[in-house]
């Protein structure tokens, strides 16, 4: 396993320059697929002859978490204790077929939304394999990918380990994570890299949306262009049975994230803008648009310490006395929403441990869409502890 320490697209990032001959033999390069946008660092894989699918690299995760906060909405609990991840990722990264599969048990834990046990999480969403694709390179600077694959849009990414904090944001909420297409990654020269997407969107089994992602990377500093929307229409979002594919599966979105990354140091703003636009055929009698942003940063200290930090704000338009506007936020139409989370974090090899401080701030929201029993409380407080392990080489030793 490799990691992209930038806080570009979730998805699969087009491939590097390739290694000189010597490097190659050591051993096969990783799929350039696997992203953690700091602070924590992921381990090399084990490497084994897997006899006629030839050299695969395996590398693995065990995750759990407790929680509790205050003003839970009915149905949730003040506390929660539960597996946050248990998966294995095997990938085949040499050869003219090359695979990567991802397999287990997750938690998708987003402030302003109810927890969710792992079982709920992958039985709601993305089912025990929710990442699984064949990969074929074409020459030194294209690669095509088809499957279920990571969104190409936004910041932060789908489970836990891969971001700087242990829960979700809320502009992360606006986002799809997983879907299922046909990409194409390439590399443009030295600083430029590209991938384009033909896709189900937010899981919605409707092959009509185009993703598409631009990263300009150059010494420290990486600045990306992600941009997705429906060319068709969803007549279904939101039920009991796609609970993935939510009513923003009928809009369109745009984010630009620039990421600064040298010593112990990693900023990252960003911008994202998000629509749905009127469409009485799917069920959307007023359209409404999400707009806003995050600044995420970490700093490193001695002896794997770390601390991030990731402070959002996202406004909604609509109004709360027209009942017919699209609920973008879950607040209410017309909604906005504040968070702030700071999340110490100590890893040394496969270990590590790490708790999120969290606030949420609803603003402008509609009575009984928000906090507390009643739903009238603007104020949610959180406290997540994770510990877990990682596994690869650290086995093989």
């Amino acid at each position: 396993m490799t990691f992209a320490l930038t806080a570009g697209a979730q998805a699969p990032a087009p491939p590097a320059p390739a290694p000189e001959p010597a490097a190659a033999a050591a051993a096969p390069a990783p799929l350039s697929t696997f992203v953690l946008t700091g602070p924590l660092t992921w381990l090399p894989p084990a490497t084994f002859d897997a006899g006629p699918l030839g050299k695969l690299s395996v590398n693995g995760i065990v995750t759990g978490y407790s929680g509790f906060q205050n003003n839970p909405v009915p149905g949730d609990d003040n506390a929660r204790a539960t597996i946050s991840n248990g998966q294995i990722f095997i990938q085949k990264a040499d050869g003219k077929y090359q695979f990567y599969v991802q397999a287990g048990v997750y938690t998708m834990p987003t402030l302003g939304t109810p927890f969710l046990s792992a079982e709920d999480t992958v039985n709601d969403f993305y089912g025990p394999v929710p990442i699984a694709y064949l990969k074929l390179p074409v020459g030194k600077t294209t690669q095509f990918l088809i499957g279920s694959l990571p969104t190409l849009m936004g910041a932060e990414s789908t489970f836990t380990y891969q971001n700087f904090n242990v829960e979700r944001g809320i502009v992360w909420n606006q986002e799809n994570a997983v879907n299922r297409g046909l990409q194409v990654n390439q590399t443009l020269g030295k600083y430029l890299t590209a991938s384009l997407s033909w896709n189900d969107g937010y899981y919605s089994n409707r092959y009509s949306w185009l993703s598409g992602s631009v990263t300009l990377t150059k010494g420290p500093h990486t600045l990306v262009y992600d941009g997705m929307g429906n060319l068709g229409q969803t007549a279904y979002a939101g039920t009991s049975s796609h609970v993935a594919t939510p009513v923003q599966n009928n809009g369109y979105m745009h984010a630009v994230i620039y990421t600064y990354s040298k010593g112990p140091w990693i900023i990252s703003p960003y911008f994202q803008y998000g629509d749905v636009p009127t469409n009485l055929k799917v069920g959307v009698t007023k359209g409404a648009s999400a707009t806003g942003g995050a600044i995420n940063a970490s700093y490193a200290f001695k002896s794997g310490f770390s601390l991030p930090v990731r402070v959002e704000y996202l406004t909604s338009s609509g109004s709360a006395t027209d009942e017919s506007s699209v609920n973008m936020l879950g607040f209410g139409a017309g909604s906005s929403g504040t968070t702030f989370t700071a999340t110490p974090t100590y890893q040394k090899g496969g270990m590590y441990i790490r708790g999120d401080l969290a606030l949420v701030h609803a603003s402008n929201y509609t009575p009984g869409s928000v906090f507390g029993k009643t739903g009238t409380d603007a104020n949610q407080f959180r406290g997540v502890l994770e510990f877990g392990f990682i596994f690869g080489n650290n086995i093989a030793k």
